[in-house]
């Protein structure tokens, strides 16, 4: 017959007793996920006068319900710009620096006193000229006085840009200027546009063209700068300089101001292996086009979530690169 040992019970019930004091634990999912959309009707005229039961958002193919919504947000917005200072674009960068300029200028008289903007250059190196700031005078300062040499790095300027926001609160964009090449960059494409999402940025490539023709363009470049636009619910602007450089930026302006800010907590939805989540944002009027980017990273079926790494970030000045 089996018996017990005096310590051996005592040490049964401690370990009861113990047991029984731990409350039970369960993994919920309460991370609300932030969706940026534009509205435009056939025409390509903003749409700023939707409510929140004009929109349907679908994640992995559940819907789910609209939990905060604003018109307009008053969200705080924060912009990383992104110069091409590299050897290709050196011909054209007063133009586009005056571009730029003109572009800050506006967009802060026009936003929110907590908007705060961000430059950035990048030829073979990425380099931020300024931090987040609402000081124009610093902003137009620096910005005349960048120049580059050979080299264009441009996924690494977005990944680490994408680094610099992922913590910032309120709205997120980048702006980039640049012809489209890439030749020096540490990171792919997939990687820009992976931190991009992560950082819940929206991505506007002012990819200008002194080339009309497409001989000598950078037409791979383009693609995969309107790729990743597309994913991340901006735009892509092929402007020439000057005027059409001027109208692109006023025009990302125009979004800016005329955007819905969405935000829903994840519920029953089919998980797969990928912690990418498919989203889906939509009206329920036909004649209305919807911009919103199309997914985010979440739960995948082990459990896992966003991948534990963050963009790497540098000091003021010149960015480190992954080695």
């Amino acid at each position: 017959m089996f018996r017990w040992c005096h310590s051996c019970l005592l040490g049964v019930i401690a370990v009861l007793s113990l047991a029984a004091q731990q409350p039970a634990t369960f993994k919920v999912n309460v991370s609300l996920v932030h969706v940026i959309a534009t509205v435009k009707n056939k025409s390509g005229q903003l749409v700023g006068a939707l409510t929140k039961d004009d929109f349907e958002i679908y994640d992995n193919g559940a819907r789910q319900e609209i939990s905060v919504f604003e018109r307009q947000t008053d969200q705080p917005l924060s912009v990383a710009l992104l110069i091409d200072v590299s050897g290709s674009t050196a011909k054209d960068l007063k133009f586009e620096t005056d571009s730029a300029s003109r572009f800050l200028k506006a967009l802060l008289a026009e936003g929110k006193p907590d908007d705060r903007v961000s430059i950035f250059k990048f030829d073979d190196t990425v380099t931020r000229v300024t931090p987040f700031t609402h000081d124009f005078t610093l902003l137009d300062m620096r910005l005349r006085k960048i120049s580059g040499s050979a080299g264009t790095s441009l996924y690494d300027a977005i990944y680490l840009a994408a680094g610099e926001l992922e913590t910032r609160q309120g709205r997120k964009v980048i702006v980039i200027v640049s012809d489209g090449g890439n030749t020096t960059s540490s990171y792919d494409s997939h990687q820009a546009l992976e931190a991009a999402q992560l950082a819940d940025a929206l991505i506007y490539p002012l990819v200008v063209m002194p080339i009309t023709s497409d001989a000598g363009r950078n037409i791979g470049g383009e693609n995969a700068l309107t790729f990743m636009a597309e994913r991340t619910g901006g735009r892509t602007f092929l402007p020439s300089l000057n005027k059409q450089l001027d109208k692109a930026f006023d025009d990302i302006i125009s979004e800016l101001r005329t955007e819905y800010y969405m935000g829903f907590y994840p519920q029953a939805v089919p998980l797969t292996k990928e912690r990418f989540h498919s989203l889906k944002v939509g009206v329920k009027n036909p004649e209305l086009q919807v911009s919103a980017r199309n997914g985010y990273y979440g739960d995948a079926e082990d459990g896992s979530g966003k991948p534990g790494d963050s963009p790497v970030s540098g000091l003021p000045g010149q960015l480190r690169k992954k080695r």
